[in-house]
Parts: structure tokens; sequence; C-alpha cells
């Protein structure tokens, strides 16, 4: 019969979360140094818990979405208040919505990049028409590679 990680008293060692998690032993080790997950020991072994699982779920989620490791202590430690998780919730959403703020700036930056990266592959492609038509077929078959590269990434 499975183990039900979702119960509450279970245990993990490092490699479990590891693996469930897809992360390092190097990353847990630097999250318990800068206080994010505080797991017990067993001689010279880490046992996670519970609660240090879903801090770690926590803390990869932040990551993802861009929330510096300070803004996601804060909202860890807001754990621990005793309001229902009212606290967390209302700085967790400040701290969502000031980052979909800056996402969507960046991914305005990165529009405009593009665009006139598209502009000048089309100036250049209109001078190479004219002046050397002979490494336009090179140019075409460079950037398939690099999209080829960047589908496989």
């Amino acid at each position: 019969m499975p183990t039900d990680l979702r119960r509450p008293n279970r245990t993990f060692s490092i490699r479990q979360l590891c693996q469930e998690f897809k992360c390092t032993p190097r990353a847990l080790r630097f999250y318990e140094d800068k206080g994010l997950l505080s797991p017990a020991r067993d001689g010279m072994n880490r046992v996670y818990s519970y609660k240090d699982r879903a801090r770690l779920q926590l803390i990869l989620r932040g990551k993802r979405v861009g929330l510096a490791l300070a803004e996601i202590g804060e909202i860890l430690d807001l754990y621990e208040v005793d309001d229902g998780g009212a606290q967390q919730a209302a700085k967790s959403l400040k701290k969502f919505r000031e980052r979909i703020v800056a996402l969507e700036s960046q991914k305005l930056d990165i529009d405009n990049a593009i665009e006139e990266l598209k502009r000048g592959c089309d100036a250049m492609e209109k001078r190479l028409k004219e002046t050397r038509p002979d490494l336009l077929p090179k140019a075409h078959e460079y950037d398939q590679v690099l999209r080829r590269q960047l589908e496989g990434a």
C-alpha cells in the first residue's frame, strides 16, 4: 500500500524531496542556510517534515514566478501567525500583483525588442538581396538551426 505524501506525520529524506521536486541537495541546503527550511537531524542526516515539504513547494513556486528569496521568506514567516492564513494570503496577494506588473512590463520590453530585431533582420535581408544574395540561404539555414536548438532546450 503506497504511503500518503500528504499525511502530516510523514517525514522525507533529502533524496526523496530532491527526486519529487527535481532539485539538488545543494539547493535544499541553501534554503536551509537562508532559514527557509529547518529539517530535523537524525545523526548526520536531514529529516524533512510535512511542513518542510510544503515550504519547499512554496519556495519553488515563488522562485518560478520570479520572487526573491527574501520575499518568499516573508510570506513563509507569516504562516506561523495564527489567523487562519489571512496575513499570509494578504502578503502573497500583494507580492503576486507586484510581480504581475513587473512581468507585464518585461513582456512589453521583450515584445518591443523582438519587433526591433525583426526590423533589423528585414533591413539586412533586403541589403543582402541587393548586394550578396548568395549569403541569404545560409542566413535562413542558421535561423532554422537556432530555432531547433531553442525548441530542444
